[in-house]
């Protein structure tokens, strides 16, 4: 339900990575359009005018924290200074409806590659392998029904074509990366009790997991910072297979407002 990519210093650096990495492999079921030219000469043109869709909001409806609030907002008057269109406005999407279907995904997902693992290793699952929430999961995992697989990869399919059809209006969305700034070592706490972990995760993960699920592009960005010296990202994504606009986009606005140097005090 996700793909990862690298922590970079910069624009470039991201981009730089990306060319590295990106690209089919042979026999690969599914892959996205090679890009007109690498990501790195990309980013050194201007991205044009873009019409940008701000969220106020997570994408379950719930108001950010006031730092959060504060990024989205700075960032939507930063890309409107350099030409862009912005304008506040949500997908219809019901996000809590969908989550679900995510969950059963990842759990199925994770019973398979943990039993792979166990079979390499020549043991039994065992669930002092793993945190408490992993062997939760992987358990959860195990009653899933193909049936129940294939209808949450369908409704997974649904949100995507919707979210589209969104983005045929807007080039790229603005938002939060997170509804609240980064939380103390030991909230999320994956040995401890599990309904606990689960709702902290649900509220917390309330705007990124949509775009890993349907399969477009984001990108966060360290464009505000707490007055206690802690980033807060605001996050852009775009249309599937547009990784480009992305990167120009916030390559501009890096060259606007650099944060290469910027780092917490220790």
């Amino acid at each position: 339900m996700s793909t990862a990519h690298v922590v970079c210093r910069s624009v470039r650096d991201c981009a730089t990575m990306l060319d590295s990495t990106a690209g089919a492999e042979p026999g690969d079921p599914y892959m996205a359009p090679p890009p007109d030219r690498p990501f790195v000469e990309a980013i050194k043109h201007p991205p044009g005018m873009l019409k940008i869709a701000m969220m106020r909001k997570d994408h379950l409806s719930a108001a950010l924290h006031p730092e959060c609030l504060a990024a989205v907002e700075k960032a939507g008057k930063l890309c409107e200074s350099q030409g862009h269109v912005v304008e506040e406005a949500y997908p219809d999407l019901d996000f809590d409806e969908l989550r679900p279907s995510i969950r059963l995904i990842i759990s199925a997902n994770t019973a398979r590659n943990l039993s792979k693992r166990w079979q390499v290793l020549g043991r039994s699952p065992d669930a002092k392998d793993v945190e408490a929430v992993t062997w939760w999961v992987f358990e959860r995992g195990l009653t899933i029904t193909g049936v129940a697989y294939v209808e949450a990869i369908a409704a997974i399919h649904a949100a995507g074509r919707k979210l589209a059809t969104f983005l045929k209006r807007y080039d790229v969305f603005l938002s939060a990366t997170l509804p609240a700034p980064p939380p103390k070592l030991g909230y999320f706490d994956m040995n401890g009790d599990v309904e606990v972990f689960n709702k902290r995760v649900s509220e917390y993960l309330s705007i990124t997991p949509l775009h890993n699920a349907v399969g477009i592009p984001a990108v966060t960005v360290p464009l505000h910072w707490t007055a206690e010296g802690l980033p807060v990202g605001v996050h852009f994504a775009g249309r599937y297979a547009e990784e480009a606009t992305l990167l120009r986009l916030v390559a501009q606005l890096e060259t606007a407002h650099p944060w290469f140097n910027k780092v917490p005090g220790l």
